[in-house]
């Protein structure tokens, strides 16, 4: 996989658009459309500033992982809306953005966007599994933050982080990793383990936040050196440090396969070209008439001929 590969948190972006644009904005029948359009403004904005060469709408097939949650059951539970015995549990979604989901996908599959998602894993583990498989560039499209431990100068991987809409993106590469957390993005997943992330249900090490995480990763490197200083009487950690970072170390065992993305996913063989073309003219004319797609889908469209 060569050229610039974008990858989008298809997810992310379509919350955001669901929020960022009126629900004013509906389909002839009334239904809002307001995350299908958004999205497809965003996408447009996307492939214009940006040129990517292969282009992946990646999504959360299970957004809440059974294997994550056996190592920490709190993890994403606020956010259930039902359960579910032996299948995903039901995320809690605005009631009015459900229905779009379908409709996002079926006009991304007749675009010809590649759209890719994977049984037992959430879309971050989709992009970090490309992202370890790309040979060029990636840009890593996404309104969560976990995704700054992929962010590697080196191999030329950076995320694109939305400020307002994506016409206002944060490129963050590592300098800017450096000077807002003090870590750079092999070093995000372990202050992130540490500090806690409370909208992921992770509890973190009590007394530990982001500074003091920052720093401990500065003395020793990463959650290994960290644990190694705990069991090291000459290191210098505080008492209270280690009388914490002791305490949590059942934790501190099991968190870093939950907070970090995978990257060993078995992924579909897909084309990952940015289309110049529809791949299902007919399907995508029925579509654009049946919910009023006017706009959005045209820029997009003329955008990819270009």
């Amino acid at each position: 996989m060569t050229g610039r590969l974008m990858l989008l948190d298809t997810a992310s972006l379509y919350f955001r658009a669901y929020f960022g644009v009126p629900d004013s904005v509906k389909a002839p029948d009334g239904t809002p459309v307001n995350a299908v359009r958004g999205l497809l403004d965003f996408i447009d904005r996307l492939v214009k500033d940006h040129r990517p060469d292969r282009l992946v709408a990646c999504m959360d097939a299970d957004w809440r992982p059974q294997w994550r949650v056996d190592l920490i059951p709190t993890y994403k539970a606020h956010r259930v809306a039902e359960e579910h015995e032996g299948g995903p549990d039901e995320e809690e979604v605005p009631d009015p953005l459900s229905p779009q989901v379908p409709v996002i996908e079926d006009v991304l599959d007749a675009i010809g966007i590649a759209r890719v998602g994977v049984a037992g894993y959430e879309a971050d583990d989709v992009i970090g599994t490309f992202t370890a498989r790309a040979d060029g560039p990636v840009d890593i499209v996404t309104g969560d933050r976990d995704l700054y431990q992929l962010v590697d100068d080196g191999r030329g991987i950076r995320v694109l982080y939305p400020v307002k809409g994506v016409g206002t993106l944060q490129l963050t590469d590592e300098a800017v990793l450096r000077e807002k957390y003090g870590v750079d993005g092999r070093g995000y997943a372990d202050l992130a383990l540490l500090r806690g992330d409370p909208s992921d249900g992770l509890p973190g090490v009590a007394g530990i936040g982001e500074k003091t995480a920052a720093k401990l990763l500065a003395e020793f490197g990463d959650l290994a050196g960290i644990m190694a200083a705990v069991d090291d009487p000459r290191a210098k950690l505080t008492p209270s440090q280690r009388k914490r970072l002791t305490e949590a170390r059942p934790y501190l065992a099991v968190a870093p396969k939950v907070v970090r993305v995978a990257g060993d996913v078995p992924l579909p063989d897909v084309d990952t070209a940015l289309p110049h073309t529809p791949r299902d003219p007919a399907a995508l004319e029925d579509l654009a008439k049946r919910w009023g797609l006017g706009g959005s889908l045209q820029r997009l469209l003329d955008t990819l001929v270009e």
